[in-house]
């Protein structure tokens, strides 16, 4: 399963030519292009699907989805476990 997951943008660098962030969802830690969303800032949430950011999304949203997804076991399953690297 391939689900769209709201994550909030850490970081955001240039790559490439590409606008890619550090994505936090939750206490997993991963990157994400932004190239469908040119206006992203740090600290908005973004809904990411295959590594890209798809669309903006509110923070209340997101802990919503935070919580359904760890409830059923689907967050980990979906990003793998946490970067420690990547965790604040």
């Amino acid at each position: 399963m391939c689900l769209a997951i709201p994550g909030r943008i850490l970081t955001i660098e240039e790559r490439n030519g590409s606008r890619a962030a550090r994505v936090q969802f939750g206490g997993i830690v991963r990157d994400a292009y932004l190239q469908f969303l040119p206006d992203a800032v740090v600290g908005d949430y973004v809904l990411v699907h295959v590594g890209f950011a798809i669309s903006l999304v509110d923070a209340e949203e997101a802990q919503r989805t935070y919580r359904l997804l760890e409830e059923v076991g689907l967050l980990e399953e979906e990003l793998g476990p946490a970067d420690q690297a990547g965790e604040p």
